[in-house]
């Protein structure tokens, strides 16, 4: 009994975040703002060029912290590109392979066949380069990091097939980075006030995107709205890369079954139908 109690007081404990004893689920302070996705809804598509400026995005500047371990270079071919434009972005990074001869592991240069290396070679090398924060990996992020909703929109989801909570959530913590902290607030030194971050008032991520810093091939403007949008929906297609499919399966599978049902009325009307009642 003395131990399940000691359970519990750790588990209540660790529930409770360093600013002001709050307790975790209060956050976000503010909710994730909807975004028009066009992967939304049960005929939604991923937009390609989206998709290409977010990879754009991940790679020059996400990249430099966060792992995509769970995407391999081939996958790229869904977002339209080629098999030797797939082999030049991987050559432009390098794993590490062995053991050789000597029984040595050494590193070369990536293939299509391989995943997204971790900038960090462990969790621990990441935290010393990140002041003991973890950078967390961004392959499932767009579902891992999906805040519950509040009544009636949990009611009202389901109805309305919203799932892009995830997305809504990243695209808010991007741009949803404040100057002014409120006065009740208190924000640790080295910490960035976000009232959308999900764990507490501030993170260790400093605000990643600024006007202008990429340049796309299509003309897209670089505004902190446009990148954010484009690297979330980006890390929705790597959560969820079959997505299309599914949807497609879904319709499918709902026309099948009105017209089995159909058959099935019409049959039984037709069996029936000489039978006294």
């Amino acid at each position: 009994m003395k131990q399940m109690i000691a359970r519990l007081a750790a588990a209540a404990v660790a529930m409770t975040v360093m600013a002001g004893g709050a307790f975790a689920a209060e956050y976000p302070k503010n909710k994730p703002r909807e975004q028009s996705w066009t992967f939304a809804g049960p005929f939604g598509t991923f937009d390609q060029a989206q998709l290409q400026r977010g990879l754009k995005i991940y790679t020059e500047n996400c990249s430099a912290c966060h792992a995509l371990s769970r995407v391999n270079f081939r996958n790229l071919s869904d977002l339209g590109y080629s098999p030797e434009q797939i082999e030049a972005l991987a050559s432009q990074y390098e794993v590490e392979d062995g053991p050789d001869e000597f029984g040595d592991m050494f590193f070369r240069p990536a293939t299509a066949a391989d995943a997204f290396p971790s900038p960090f070679p462990n969790e621990e090398a990441a935290r010393a380069a990140n002041a003991g924060a973890y950078p967390p990996d961004l392959s499932l992020i767009a579902k891992a990091r999906a805040p519950i909703r509040g009544f009636p929109a949990f009611v009202l989801d389901p109805f309305r097939m919203y799932t892009e909570n995830g997305p809504d959530y990243i695209y808010s913590l991007l741009t949803g980075y404040k100057d002014e902290v409120p006065e009740d607030v208190n924000v640790p030194d080295g910490l960035w006030y976000n009232p959308y971050f999900a764990s507490g008032v501030a993170l260790a991520m400093a605000p990643p995107l600024f006007p202008d810093m990429h340049e796309f091939d299509d003309g897209t403007e670089a505004t902190v709205s446009n990148m954010a949008k484009d690297v979330s929906a980006f890390l929705m297609w790597t959560a969820e890369p079959h997505l299309e499919e599914r949807k497609q399966l879904g319709f499918r599978v709902m026309v099948f079954l009105l017209i089995f049902a159909a058959l099935l009325y019409l049959s039984k009307k037709q069996v029936w139908s000489r039978v006294e009642h």
